[in-house]
């Protein structure tokens, strides 16, 4: 058995493997936020909590080693001042891993590395999302909420999301609850709103229908001599529609973006460009080849 094992080798030799985790991490602290397979984010996690942590001490060696370990020395100053300030009281677990699925092409398991505490943080946006959503069941079963919903009635929330609630405002400055509770506040609006906006969407679609075929109609009734044939021409749609419903992580009405996307940020999925065809008909050697 192998013990006392540092990193994994990753299918790389010493040089190219330290370089390309010291890029991660560079990247990590410039981002605050980055998408990498799932064994080298857990590396990277591990090299960049011992940099959090060099940081936090803030001595002249620590600074030198910092320096010696980081690509980009403009970020040293961000090192040293907002992230320092921000992990002054959290005694570890300044990084978080979300899985991500797939790579498409190798099928190789995807994770998103990010900084705790940043400013799209994942597990703030679910969290609140997740808060929004119970204070709103709880409103439409017509029990009121208390404005401290932080501390009263354990009934409020459900106990997954208290339990994330209190591990997302644990280190957390002050003003982190009144910033939650108007994000969710938010949603809960945004839940409330978007059965409405679909509903007078439909109804105007259905009121464009419905006067287009009374102008075809009332067209077709003129002689054939009076009619205006790019109206008369027309075929006139089918009057039944189907109820618009919001598919999973499209944008809804007044977002730019789908919920995956605003979680995520820059990460998010793009769609693969199709990719030229090189043979367009059959050839001698294909299976589909027409006599």
């Amino acid at each position: 058995m192998k013990h006392g094992i540092a990193f994994r080798k990753l299918s790389r030799t010493t040089s190219h493997r330290m370089l390309m985790l010291r890029n991660l991490v560079t990247s990590l602290f410039e981002h605050e936020q980055i998408k990498t397979t799932l064994p080298k984010a857990r590396e990277t996690a591990r090299l960049a909590e011992k940099i959090i942590t060099m940081g936090k001490k803030g001595d002249q060696a620590s600074y030198a080693r910092a320096a010696a370990f980081l690509l980009k020395p403009d970020l040293l100053p961000k090192l040293f001042g907002p992230f320092a300030k921000r992990y002054a009281q959290r005694p570890g677990g300044y990084t978080r891993i979300h899985k991500f699925g797939s790579r498409p092409g190798d099928n190789a398991p995807h994770a998103v590395l990010e900084l705790v505490d940043n400013p799209r943080d994942i597990r703030w946006e679910v969290t609140s999302r997740a808060v929004g959503w119970d204070l709103l069941r709880q409103k439409l079963k017509s029990k009121q909420p208390n404005a401290d919903w932080l501390s009263a009635e354990p009934g409020l929330l459900r106990p997954k999301t208290r339990w994330n609630l209190q591990k997302v405002l644990k280190f957390r400055d002050q003003s982190a609850p009144l910033l939650l509770s108007q994000k969710a506040g938010d949603y809960m609006d945004h839940l409330l709103a978007t059965p409405l906006v679909f509903k007078n969407i439909e109804r105007e679609e259905r009121a464009e229908l419905s006067a287009k075929h009374k102008t075809i109609s009332a067209e077709n009734k003129k002689p054939v001599q009076e009619r205006d044939q790019t109206i008369a021409s027309d075929t006139p749609p089918p009057t039944p529609l189907r109820p618009l419903r919001p598919a999973p992580g499209q944008a809804l009405p007044g977002e730019t973006r789908g919920a995956l996307n605003l979680a995520t940020g820059f990460l998010g999925d793009r769609k693969p460009q199709p990719r030229p065809k090189l043979l367009g008909r059959g050839t001698l050697f294909s299976r589909n080849r027409h006599a």
